[in-house]
């Protein structure tokens, strides 16, 4: 789609969502996903059960412990009982186990990822700004060839970075992220894939665009329209579309380093 026109001059910092936007992470996440959300169910008692694709189009852009809350509550469980605490934790972890395992096993390098990006941090500091938990993100950055572009300490999860798990599209992983990068209004440019990071992002108040890269054909008018609606600034196809927007909005030069008490000079 035509490139928009953006004046992202004062943008320092790309914060990324992971799955679905820096790698195609969403069709094998759910794969695994759905053994655990379907033996939950049975374990429930419940009739119910999901097909793959049947939860990625239900829970697209929200974390599992998100999903399962939501599921449980329709299934008429108090979900604000200790109990219900107790064992979502245990649900939430034994699908982190599962779903990472399985995305480490078949992700790869991307070249139309990596190689625009690579070419961004010459303008650009780059952090990561996720739902999911830090030991998957970690394992898909390594899969995907992009460990690299997103040191340790720049990598947000709402799962383990927030004193209590809090998934998009809460703003409150943006907001945390905004903060300890000391980071001000306009300094930041957040890249989302899902409606519920969409949300998340402009709910914190950044510039926010929609990347289309990963999405199903079948999808994409449907995300574009649901992206626009939700208050995304530009709709992106590739990142090598977002490497040229950036690139003409700001001269060559390196990031501005963080001053010792955080700020930005």
């Amino acid at each position: 789609m035509p490139l928009p026109e953006l004046d992202l001059s004062t943008v320092r910092t790309l914060l990324c969502d992971a799955d679905g936007t820096l790698f195609a992470s969403e069709e094998p996440a759910f794969e695994a996903s759905v053994t655990v959300t379907n033996t939950w169910l049975e374990r429930r008692g419940a009739r119910q059960r999901f097909t793959a694709e049947e939860l990625r189009l239900a829970a697209n852009g929200k974390s599992f412990r998100l999903s399962l809350t939501e599921l449980a509550a329709a299934h008429g469980v108090d979900v604000g009982s200790p109990a219900f605490a107790r064992d979502l934790d245990a649900w939430v972890a034994e699908e982190n186990e599962v779903v990472t395992r399985h995305l480490a096993a078949v992700l790869r390098p991307d070249d139309d990822v990596g190689g625009p990006l690579r070419a961004l941090q010459a303008r650009l500091e780059l952090a990561l700004v996720s739902s999911s938990a830090l030991s998957r993100i970690d394992a898909s950055l390594e899969s995907s060839g992009l460990a690299g572009l997103f040191p340790a300490d720049r990598r947000f999860s709402a799962q383990d970075s927030l004193p209590v798990p809090t998934s998009k599209p809460d703003p409150a992983v943006y907001l945390l992220a905004v903060e300890q990068l000391g980071l001000a209004p306009g300094e930041a440019l957040a890249v989302e894939d899902a409606v519920p990071g969409a949300q998340s992002a402009v709910a914190a108040g950044l510039t926010t665009v929609g990347m289309l890269c990963f999405v199903p054909p079948a999808e994409r008018a449907q995300r574009v329209l649901e992206l626009q609606r939700v208050g995304v600034h530009a709709l992106i196809d590739t990142w090598a579309e977002l490497a040229d927007l950036l690139q003409r909005s700001r001269p060559a030069q390196p990031p501005t380093p963080d001053r010792k008490d955080g700020a930005r000079t």
